[in-house]
């Protein structure tokens, strides 16, 4: 089941992360997370100019916002849906990228390689705390971005 954290402009402009909160919170505390197939997702409700062709990533207050929120929740993209694109509208706030007409979005290579090493750090952490020692969904996450993690990183984790 799908939940979604709805953020307005006065949630950027404080950087008020109470929606996330509001809605993460509860699932950590009824066990929820990481477990089952949650699928967090993001409607972002702000005013912008018509002419303004940048994408949400490209705003730096919705991004500063992500920064903050990644912060408190490092695992977050662990429990996105993935099939609604959240976790490559994820990694765009976070990680330098440029938007091509033809190929969609281009991460930049490096910016990209040492958050997903990051990601996988805090993420295996974070699971084996919560018990858990697959990481297959961990894995899967990593090749939805275009990395081959070999299960040796992972013995050498624990």
């Amino acid at each position: 089941m799908a939940h979604t954290i709805t953020l307005h402009e006065s949630h950027f402009q404080t950087l008020d992360l109470a929606p996330a909160q509001e809605v993460i919170e509860p699932l950590l505390a009824e066990g929820k997370l990481p477990h089952g197939d949650l699928g967090l997702r993001f409607e972002i409700d702000i005013s912008r100019d018509p002419a303004d062709p940048r994408e949400l990533s490209e705003l730096p207050e919705v991004r500063l916002w992500f920064i903050r929120l990644d912060t408190c929740y490092p695992w977050l993209p662990l429990v996105l849906d993935w099939e609604a694109g959240e976790l490559g509208r994820y990694a765009a706030m976070l990680v330098p990228h440029q938007f091509s007409p033809t190929e969609g979005i281009r991460y930049n290579p490096e910016a990209l390689e040492i958050f997903m090493m990051a990601k996988i750090f805090v993420i295996a952490a974070w699971l084996r705390s919560q018990n858990i020692t697959n990481y297959t969904r961990l894995k899967f996450m990593t090749q939805m971005l275009g990395y081959e993690i070999d299960d040796g990183l992972f013995e050498l984790l624990v």
